[in-house]
């Protein structure tokens, strides 16, 4: 299973804080999947989490209606976007996090 996998990695304490960051909102829940760990908020759909060679992925589900000021997001599906980081970075995990709960309210 992905999360164990999330759990041995050399990105572990980043992934555990973004988790722990994530459900510490009301209203999200986590589902551990196979192949990856997914969030949703107050029943939507909210994003995923994932350790990967170069740090820790957020795939926001629905990131192409953020407006991504700080120019971080990455994807070209409709609807997807991913912030790919490899250090914790309060303020950017913050900023999209909080537009991806908006989307979702």
């Amino acid at each position: 299973m992905q999360f164990e996998k999330d759990l041995t990695s050399p990105y572990k304490d980043l992934f555990i804080y973004v988790r722990d960051y994530l459900l510490s909102f009301d209203g999200v829940t986590e589902i551990k999947k196979d192949k990856i760990t997914t969030y949703s908020f107050s029943g939507s759909a909210l994003c995923h989490l994932r350790t990967m060679p170069h740090g820790v992925d957020i795939g926001f589900l629905k990131g192409a209606f953020i407006e991504d000021s700080l120019g971080q997001l990455h994807g070209k599906t409709k609807r997807m976007r991913v912030l790919s980081i490899e250090t914790i970075e309060a303020d950017s995990i913050d900023f999209y996090i909080k537009a991806a709960l908006k989307l979702n309210a």
